[in-house]
């Protein structure tokens, strides 16, 4: 498949990477059939974020049909189009569970946004490793699982 892939401060490449599969039962797999890019991917580009690494998928606004999906995925079927949200959030946690899954706590395990902020984020897809959404990264895709 195809993926945006940081390459470097200023510098991003359209690169061909492994389809993702999936790992974990609550997983999802999309295949994107939209995106965009926002006023924060500039961040991203300009290398004002922290915790981007060259090879690094981009992109956290998409819509797409679901191709795959794990065995405890109830609410979903194959073929169904969906928008993603951009934050990741368990749906377990205290926070998720009050809807409040911008602060989930299980989704984003960097130690230095903690650090530097007293407190983290969920995680966010495709917006670097501080914010733990990197995860499906060139290189995650590419182990054997």
């Amino acid at each position: 498949m195809q993926a945006l892939v940081w390459q470097g401060k200023n510098k991003v490449e359209m690169v061909t990477v492994p389809r993702p599969v999936v790992v974990e039962d609550r997983d999802v797999i999309l295949e994107v059939t939209g995106s965009t890019v926002c006023g924060s991917d500039l961040h991203l580009l300009h290398g004002s974020v922290i915790e981007m690494e060259k090879g690094d998928i981009l992109g956290h606004e998409f819509c797409g049909r679901v191709k795959e999906k794990g065995s405890r995925v109830t609410n979903l079927n194959v073929g169904d189009r969906v928008v993603a949200s951009f934050q990741i959030g368990c749906g377990e946690c205290m926070y998720c569970k009050k809807k409040l899954s911008s602060q989930c706590e299980k989704t984003n395990s960097n130690s230095i946004e903690y650090a530097m902020y007293g407190g983290h984020t969920a995680g966010m897809f495709g917006y670097s490793h501080f914010t733990g959404g990197c995860k499906f990264s060139a290189r995650l895709l590419n182990r054997s699982f």
